[in-house]
């Protein structure tokens, strides 16, 4: 399957599954996911499945990332936290579709990689920092919108805590295989509200910061 078949593929099937918003259709069809693959895997980008890169982390699908991206609501305007730079695939679409991404990876490598990926694409409104996830980026919050690309074992309180009023967190949540995809919403009243949107695998989110190697 070429490149080009396998995005149209790919966008047909959010189509398909309820995604409509044409700025998140046009990022999947414009981030060329090849570039984000490690070294042997380039031509099976555009499979519907999650693939391995760099220090035993995954890429998520295209279908997933598309599913997670139109949950978070975008309009443009928004300021983004992302918790798991990982290939750097999911950050560049989000730089598409927000004001400002800033995200944090625990591995060096994996961060340094995807720091010269968004280089070679030109994205110029991502702020990114090795750091521990789980702790979130409270000096630069209070944050519109946070993604996790990795699986939180519990509610991830102390990143509901840097939301904004108004704010969308999406994230995989559970200790097992299988997570729960949840989207929480914080009211003005500051009430939290949670929906569950769908099941996924994700690997689980680690504390502290790797060392290299």
């Amino acid at each position: 399957m070429s490149q080009d078949d396998g995005r149209a593929r790919i966008v047909l099937a959010l189509r398909k599954a309820g995604v409509t918003d044409p700025s998140v259709l046009n990022a999947i069809e414009t981030i060329p996911r090849e570039v984000f693959m490690s070294a042997g895997f380039e031509g099976r980008a555009w499979e519907d499945a999650a693939l391995p890169i760099e220090c035993g982390q995954t890429i998520s699908q295209p279908y997933v990332v598309g599913i997670m991206t139109a949950a978070l609501e975008l309009t443009g305007r928004e300021k983004v936290l992302e918790i798991g730079t990982g290939s750097g695939y999911q950050t560049a679409i989000l730089s598409k579709l927000a004001r400002r991404v800033f995200t944090l990876e625990r591995y060096r490598t994996l961060l340094r990689l995807a720091q010269s990926r968004h280089e070679v694409l030109k994205l110029t409104n991502i702020v990114s920092k090795c750091s521990d996830g789980g702790l979130g980026w409270p000096d630069q919050g209070p944050f519109d919108r946070i993604i996790f690309t990795c699986a939180a074992p519990v509610r991830p309180d102390a990143l509901l805590a840097q939301l904004a009023p108004g704010g969308i967190l999406v994230a995989p949540v559970g200790a097992g295989a299988v997570q729960e995809l949840l989207r929480y919403r914080l009211r003005e009243d500051g009430v939290f509200e949670e929906e569950a949107l769908m099941d996924v695998r994700f690997v689980p989110l680690l504390p502290g910061v790797a060392r290299d190697g």
